[in-house]
């Protein structure tokens, strides 16, 4: 699934081709949208914005539709007309005449008053997003402080979009290795400085994938490997998708193994 940066990502792209332009049409291709086919037509689109993995396209009219992308959801930008040869199912339609907008095999797709965005049921539960300007290493320690976050498990604590919005699994493994630190560490055990720490990596590496289109290891060094022939894939992370191979600090073989229901990736000797 897509995480935080990746969405980040798609909606500046987007926004590109969307941002105060006149949408000449919009159609949805669920069937319990079908009423909706021709309501935003000539509409002006206002924005484009992201809340940790949701996205959020304002229209003049009020409306705003909300997507999540989940597993399978694909956002393409093509010409006007073009269509792009896919064994994908069309699910929305957003056409300019710049540029066409399609959504699909996404399954959320919800037009919503955006004055009562606030009370949507997944939004509302959403924490700060990692990403946003006004989310500062004081506010993340602050999260990892409160009383409602403190005494849980760092493993599943990071990809509750309810603490921070944007975490996902290969972040938290790439968080959690850069901090030092295991799944069954819990906030409130930890000291002023490894909290610090925690809450400055987590910063430092959400920021630098949507920087970098993924990276999460000091571009520097990718873009030196990169440059030598080597896949994006192998060099991008320094533990996610790497059971087996060598830490890239001590050389002992990182481990492949499972937490809070999904894959998780470690090094035994820098994690402890």
């Amino acid at each position: 699934m897509p995480e935080g940066p990746e969405i980040r990502r798609l909606r500046d792209h987007l926004a590109q081709v969307l941002n105060q332009r006149t949408a000449r049409r919009v159609r949805f291709h669920l069937p319990a949208l079908s009423d909706w086919n021709g309501r935003l037509d000539g509409q002006r689109v206002l924005s484009v914005d992201s809340h940790g993995k949701a996205l959020l396209i304002h229209f003049e009219g009020g409306i705003t539709l909300y997507t999540h992308n989940q597993l399978y959801g694909r956002w393409r930008v093509v010409a006007p007309g073009e269509r792009p040869v896919t064994r994908r199912s069309l699910r929305l339609e957003i056409l300019t005449e710049k540029a066409d907008a399609l959504l699909y095999s996404a399954s959320t797709i919800e037009p919503w008053p955006t004055k009562e965005l606030h009370r949507h049921p997944f939004l509302q539960r959403l924490g700060p997003d990692l990403l946003d300007s006004t989310t500062d290493v004081a506010l993340v320690q602050a999260r990892l402080l409160n009383k409602r976050f403190s005494g849980r498990r760092l493993g599943t604590l990071l990809v509750d979009q309810s603490f921070l919005a944007g975490v996902g699994n290969y972040l938290r493994c790439e968080i959690l290795f850069a901090a030092g630190l295991l799944p069954q560490h819990r906030p409130r055990d930890l000291d002023s400085e490894t909290l610090e720490k925690l809450a400055r990596t987590m910063m430092t590496l959400a920021r630098r994938a949507y920087q970098t289109g993924g990276i999460t290891r000091d571009p520097k060094t990718a873009e030196t490997e990169l440059s030598g022939g080597a896949e994006f894939e192998a060099v991008r992370f320094a533990v996610y998708r790497r059971g087996g191979l060598s830490c890239r600090l001590c050389r002992t073989p990182v481990i492949k193994a499972r937490d809070a229901g999904q894959v998780f990736y470690y090094c035994p000797r820098c994690q402890n």
